[in-house]
């Protein structure tokens, strides 16, 4: 059985991983992010920073659960970002809505909470699928990413309670 700091260190690496893939396609491939990618990237930097802090950290049987927590309420967004990324790419074309200029200008353009959900919704750019691996695009990697992640954080709040029992 893995320990409560392997697990975190295996996610925060694989995170790492993944935001260094995400951004070798970015500047080596040139592939442009859309908004909805740069959720998921935040999103895989906030479960990987949280792994990093319980690894580094390691704390008792109440902080295992806080960061278990923490971490899977941060995959739950990424997947919900992956899921609408998904939807999008697989909706029909009068479905999907208009192509916004870049997230710096949404962000410049407008309101903080009319930015977030236009980022949220995803735009016309999301739609576009430019690439794809063993017949899984990348918002589709991100998801299986996401429910391993959170299967993990899962993994830990089980483990916490099997072999740290709450004391009277």
């Amino acid at each position: 059985m893995l320990e409560f700091r392997t697990t975190n260190a295996i996610v925060f690496l694989a995170c790492v991983g993944l935001l260094a893939t995400a951004y070798y396609m970015e500047y080596v491939m040139y592939l442009e992010p859309c908004p909805l990618c740069m959720v998921q990237r935040i999103a895989f930097v906030l479960v990987g920073l949280t792994c990093l802090a319980g690894f580094l950290h390691n704390p008792g049987r109440r902080g295992r659960i806080s960061y278990s927590i923490v971490q899977l309420s941060f995959c739950v967004i990424g997947a919900a970002s992956a899921g609408r990324h998904i939807w999008l790419q697989n909706a029909p074309v009068d479905k999907i809505p208009e192509c916004f200029p870049g997230i710096s200008t949404i962000f410049a353009r407008n309101p903080l909470f009319d930015a977030v959900a236009i980022v949220f919704s995803g735009t016309g750019e999301c739609a576009e699928i430019s690439w794809t691996f063993l017949g899984l695009t990348i918002p589709e990697w991100a998801m299986v990413a996401f429910v391993c992640f959170a299967f993990a954080a899962i993994y830990q709040l089980v483990r916490i309670r099997k072999t740290h029992p709450k004391t009277a």
